[in-house]
C-alpha cells in the first residue's frame, strides 16, 4: 500500500506528540517546589529521594528502549504507536499521582508517597516518550524533512512547556491579604521560629493590620505568598487529560513510512547486548555531543527551576508571575522557526547551533550582573535581558536538536552497521535524565548550604538567603551555556559536509541491498 506523501499533517501531528509529552514533563519543576514548599520536606531528604527516583528513571529508559527494539509482534496500530498509546493512557492519572496533597502526614509517609507517585508517573512517561522520540527516524528518511519534524517537535515542546509555565504559577500561588479575621492564618504554614501573632501585626508600622492590608513577612517585610497544594493536584489532572487528547491526535494523523520490522538492533538478529550498545553509544560522537548539550539545556531550564521559583517568591516577591517572566525570556526561540529549513540548508545544523551557543554564553555572563544590583526592579530587568539573550542563543539548537539525534542514529548505522533507534535514543535519554535528576538534587543541596531552611517555607527565609538564590540561578544558566558549547562545538562532529557524505553512503548501501 502506497504511503501518504509527507506534509503538514505529519508535522502538526508530531508537534502534538511532544505537546502531549510536555503536558506531563512540564510538571517536573513544580514537583520539587511542591514537595519543598508545600509538603516541606527537608532539602537534604528531598535531594536524596529525588536522586533515587531519577536514577531509576534514567535506568528504565534503555531497558524500555531495548524492549521496543526486540519486540517483533504485530500490532494493529504498529509497534511504536501502540507503546505510545499505552503510555498516554497511564499519564491521564500518572501526572497527578506525585502531587497528593497531605502536608500534615508523617515524614516517612510523605517519602513513600513521593517515591511511589514519581515511579508510577515516570514509568508511563517513559513508555510514551521513548518510542515517540525514535519515531522521527521512521516518519521520513529525508534529511530536510527530518529537520522539519524536529522543528515542529520543538513547537509542540515549547507550547507544552509555556502553557503550564505561565498559567500554572498564577493558579497555585496566592498573595495573602488581611480579611478582618484570623481565617487567613489557616492558609499559612507558620515558619519555625515564628508565632501566629506575628502575622497579625504589620512589621513596618508595629500596628494591627486593617482589612485589605497586605500580610507581610516578619523576616523580609515583603508580602506573604503561599503555594496552594490542592490546586497543584487538580491542575496536574487537567494537564493529563489535555496531554492524552494531544497524543490521540498524533496517533491518528502521523504516518510511518519506514517498515518497523527493518529496524535492526544487532547484526544477524542477535539478542541485543546493552553493554555493547552502551559502548557503541560512547563512541558515537554526535550522540555524545547532542547528549551533553541536552544535559546543559536541562540544567538551565529544569535544575534551576526550584531555585528560580524560590528567588521569585523571596527576592522579587512575585512567584505567581515567575512563569510569565520565564516565558518572555524564551520567546526569542520562536524567531528561528519560520527560517530553520533555510538556515539548515545554508549553514548546516552544527554550524548554526554552535553560533547559538556562543550567544547563550554571552547571555549567561550577562546574568552575573543582576545579583549585584541593589534595586530590585532594575535587577529584574537585567535578569530578563540576560534570559532573552540566553534564549536567543538556544533558538537554533532547540529547533534542530531532535534532527541532530536522528543524524546520530544514522551515524550509528554508518559506523557500526546497526541503527538501534530505540536504544540510541534511550541512552540519550538516560544521560539527559541523569542531568534532570542529579542536577536538581545538587541544586537542593546547594540551596541548603546557601541558607534555605525548609521548615521556614518561603515566608521565613532571610534576605541574605533570597539574595543567594539570585547568584545560584545566574551561575546555573552560565554553566548550562558552557556545557552546550562543549557538546556542540567540541564533541559533535557531523558538520554540513560530513552529514552529506554520510547520507550519500547510506543511500548507496540501501540501493545495493
Amino acid at each position: 500500500m502506497e504511503k501518504r506523501k509527507f506534509g503538514m499533517r505529519d508535522k502538526l501531528a508530531y508537534a502534538a506528540g511532544d505537546l502531549g509529552c510536555n503536558m506531563s514533563f512540564a510538571l517536573k519543576g513544580t514537583v520539587q517546589t511542591f514537595w519543598l514548599v508545600y509538603m516541606m520536606l527537608e532539602t537534604g531528604l528531598l535531594s536524596i529521594l529525588l536522586l533515587l527516583v531519577q536514577i531509576w528513571d534514567a535506568v528504565n529508559d534503555p531497558l524500555i528502549g531495548s524492549m521496543i527494539d526486540r519486540d517483533r509482534r504485530k500490532y494493529k496500530m504498529g509497534k511504536f504507536k501502540t507503546y505510545i498509546f499505552v503510555g498516554a493512557c497511564g499519564l491521564l492519572l500518572g501526572g497527578a499521582a506525585v502531587f497528593l496533597p497531605f502536608p500534615n502526614a508523617p515524614v516517612v509517609l510523605k517519602a513513600v508517597l513521593f517515591v511511589l507517585g514519581y515511579i508510577i508517573w515516570d514509568a508511563f512517561y517513559t513508555v510514551a516518550n521513548v518510542p515517540y522520540g525514535s519515531m522521527l527516524s521512521l516518519v521520513s528518511e529525508d534529511n530536510a524533512e527530518r529537520a522539519q519534524l524536529s522543528t515542529w517537535r520543538s513547537v509542540g515542546s515549547m507550547i507544552g512547556n509555556i502553557l503550564p509555565m505561565t498559567i500554572l504559577p498564577m493558579l497555585i500561588w496566592q498573595k495573602v491579604t488581611y480579611d478582618g479575621t484570623t481565617n487567613f492564618l489557616d492558609k499559612i504554614v507558620i515558619p519555625e521560629g515564628f508565632t501566629p501573632e506575628q502575622f497579625l501585626v504589620n512589621p513596618e508600622t508595629g500596628l494591627p493590620y486593617e482589612i485589605g492590608d497586605k500580610i507581610l513577612s516578619p523576616e523580609t517585610g515583603k508580602q506573604v505568598e503561599i503555594l496552594l497544594g490542592d490546586r497543584v493536584f487538580w491542575a496536574a489532572l487537567i494537564m493529563g487529560v489535555l496531554g492524552f487528547l494531544a497524543f490521540i491526535f498524533m496517533l491518528k494523523n502521523i504516518t510511518i513510512r519506514v517498515d518497523e520490522n527493518t529496524v535492526k538492533t544487532s547484526e544477524g538478529g542477535e539478542k541485543l547486548n546493552i553493554i555493547s550498545s552502551f559502548g557503541k553509544f560512547m563512541k558515537n560522537r554526535p550522540a555524545v555531543g547532542c547528549t551533553l548539550a541536552a544535559m546543559g539545556m536541562f540544567l538551565g531550564m529544569n535544575a534551576a527551576s526550584t531555585a528560580n521559583t524560590i528567588m521569585f517568591a523571596t527576592y522579587f516577591n512575585m512567584a505567581s508571575m515567575s512563569g510569565l517572566v520565564q516565558m518572555i525570556g524564551f520567546l526569542p526561540m520562536f524567531l528561528f522557526m519560520p527560517f530553520i529549513k533555510k538556515i539548515v540548508v545554508r549553514f548546516g545544523k552544527k554550524e548554526a547551533s554552535v553560533f547559538g551557543t556562543i550567544v547563550s554564553l554571552v547571555g549567561g555572563l550577562f546574568m552575573l550582573i543582576f545579583p549585584t544590583v541593589k534595586d530590585v526592579t532594575l535587577s529584574l530587568v537585567l535578569y530578563l535581558l540576560g534570559l532573552v539573550i540566553y534564549g536567543l542563543g538556544m533558538g537554533v539548537y532547540t529547533c534542530v536538536s531532535w534532527a541532530m539525534m536522528g543524524d546520530a542514529i544514522d551515524y550509528n548505522e554508518w559506523k557500526f552497521g546497526t541503527r538501534e533507534e530505540g536504544t540510541v535514543y534511550a541512552l540519550h535519554s538516560f544521560f539527559r535524565k541523569l542531568a534532570q535528576g542529579v542536577g536538581p538534587s545538587l541544586v537542593l543541596l546547594i540551596m541548603g548550604v546557601l541558607g534555605y531552611e525548609s521548615s521556614k517555607g518561603t515566608i521565613g527565609q532571610s534576605l541574605q538567603t533570597s539574595h543567594n538564590m539570585c547568584w545560584l540561578v545566574a551561575g546555573l544558566y552560565l554553566f548550562s551555556a558552557v556545557m552546550q558549547f562543549i557538546g556542540l562545538a567540541v564533541i559533535y562532529n557531523l558538520d554540513k559536509k560530513t552529514t552529506e557524505q554520510m547520507n550519500t553512503e547510506l543511500s548507496a548501501r540501501k540501493a545495493a541491498n
